[in-house]
């Protein structure tokens, strides 16, 4: 037990950075500064910056004109990209280009960047956006030596709201309230699930006192210009729904879920007690029934001897009298063993209600009223579940009261899953945590303390994978970025 809080309050101490996962820092992972500079006998004679973000690990869309002087002269200008974490920027090259729509897709000549993904679905007017980027008064403010320009850094954010969609040039732009400057071109417009709804261009003019407005190329302008290229991408339809907001209404849904459950067993209950009364019923009236005709009989039989008695034969009625007190008593028996009503109890209709804990080979369909999802895909999950925790065969889940999980920490995204099942429920529920590079470093370090990488049935091995896994759960934000919710069903 001391080993197990230990643990537990040696994580909650090395993550106590961790306040919330904000949906629009995770966005940021996948912003980049786009600089362009200009290079004369190895001396830098010219430097300019714009902004980005990745649409694949190696991809990064950007405005036209940020990178137009190395696309007209590339032998003279070289384009990198510095990401907004990590210790190093990289060298990038032009792809493609659209000036009509001011957009630019660039290759990252080596390292990678955590892809953002489009938001396809409809904008609400007067919603809420957030620009991000690199805005240059900002860096003019900041920036030490021109090494700051090259150096990893967050990018800066401005909250706005979308006003409407407008037709310049014969392209559809999003017309918003978020500050951009100069520097921010080309950097993604998002929702407050950090999904990009558009790419910031250019704002008005600011005269006389009027309040600038931005303008930002919109998402069908950018879909066509990716399927153009031949670029893919990751889009997601689904509504902008706080977590706090899920999770009431999971909440509610479990409270009615609970009363209906409650009146179902109360119905059974009921539908129970009134079978056993009628059963009852009919086994009193059957031994009633019994207890008459045996009575009948045994009357009969005593008649009988009487009347064999005065005809002195004595033999056939001692046969007679005893056969006919043996009815007599056996009616009396049968009336007196009649169920009595004041004894009567229900079944246990409870474990009849309860339904069977499912097991074996069920997929787990997708229930996206339920879930909140903001980058992933989330297609159905087959699962193959034995009593004893291990799923698939090779994945060992650990048991807290009537759940199962196991906290997933992979090498290759930077996304920390929770995965839990339900098998009585039938539940599948799996809540990720989109965390920057230092915190999953972090996390991977937490992980690497779990020694039970297969099935097992080890009481102490298991154990110590609950331990483990708290220690890792205690240092993750408190609440999770997306919430995927399946039920399972036998195949």
């Amino acid at each position: 037990m001391f080993v197990r809080l230990a643990l537990i309050l040696l994580a909650i101490l090395g993550f106590a950075r961790f306040a919330h996962a904000d949906d629009v820092s995770a966005a940021g992972r996948g912003v980049v500064r786009v600089v362009v500079v200009a290079n004369e006998d190895g001396e830098i004679a010219d430097f300019s910056h714009g902004s980005g973000f990745a649409v694949a690990p190696n991809r990064i869309v950007t405005n036209a004109h940020v990178v137009a002087l190395a696309r007209e002269y590339p032998d003279s200008y070289l384009v990198g990209i510095v990401p907004s974490e990590g210790d190093q920027s990289y060298a990038a090259r032009v792809l493609a280009v659209d000036t009509a729509k001011d957009l630019a897709l660039l290759e990252v000549v080596e390292g990678s960047v955590q892809p953002i993904p489009l938001y396809m679905g409809p904008l609400s007017e007067g919603g809420d956006v957030v620009a991000l980027g690199y805005p240059g008064n900002v860096d003019m403010a900041t920036a030490q030596s021109a090494a700051d320009f090259i150096k990893p850094a967050t990018p800066t954010r401005s909250a706005g709201n979308f006003s409407n969609e407008r037709r310049i040039s014969n392209t559809h732009a999003l017309l918003h309230t978020a500050n951009v400057a100069r520097g921010h071109s080309g950097g993604p417009l998002v929702d407050p699930c950090g999904r990009v709804i558009g790419v910031n261009s250019f704002i008005t003019a600011n005269q006389d006192g009027d309040a600038p407005f931005a303008f930002a190329v919109a998402n069908r302008e950018l879909v066509a210009f990716l399927r153009a290229t031949g670029q893919p991408y990751a889009a997601i339809s689904s509504e902008c729904v706080s977590m706090a907001e899920r999770l009431r209404q999971e909440e509610e849904r479990r409270g009615r879920q609970q009363s209906e459950s409650r009146e179902a067993q109360q119905q059974a209950e009921r539908e129970a007690l009134a079978k056993a009364m009628a059963a009852n019923e009919d086994a009193r009236e059957n031994r009633t029934a019994i207890a008459l005709l045996l009575g009948v009989l045994g009357v009969a039989a005593l008649a009988a001897a009487g009347v064999m008695l005065s005809k002195d034969r004595q033999r056939p009625a001692a046969w007679l009298g005893g056969l006919g007190l043996l009815l007599v008593a056996g009616a009396a028996a049968a009336f007196l063993t009649r169920p009595s009503r004041s004894a009567l109890e229900p079944a246990d209709t409870a474990a009849a209600a309860r339904p069977a804990a499912l097991a074996g080979n069920a997929l787990c369909r997708f229930v996206p009223e339920r879930s909140r999802v903001t980058v992933s895909s989330a297609e159905d999950v087959p699962l193959s579940w034995s009593a004893s925790g291990c799923v698939n065969g090779r994945t060992q889940y650990a048991r807290s009261g009537d759940a199962w999980s196991r906290i997933l920490v992979p090498n290759d995204e930077a996304t920390v899953s929770v995965a839990e099942f339900r098998p009585a429920a039938g539940e599948y529920i799996v809540t990720r945590y989109l965390l920057r590079a230092a915190d999953m470093k972090a996390a991977r370090d937490l992980r690497s303390q779990v020694e039970l990488k297969a099935c097992s049935a080890d009481e102490e091995s298991l154990a110590l994978l609950a331990d483990r896994q708290d220690s890792i759960r205690a240092s993750l934000p408190r609440v999770p970025n997306e919430r995927l919710v399946y039920e399972c069903g036998r195949k």
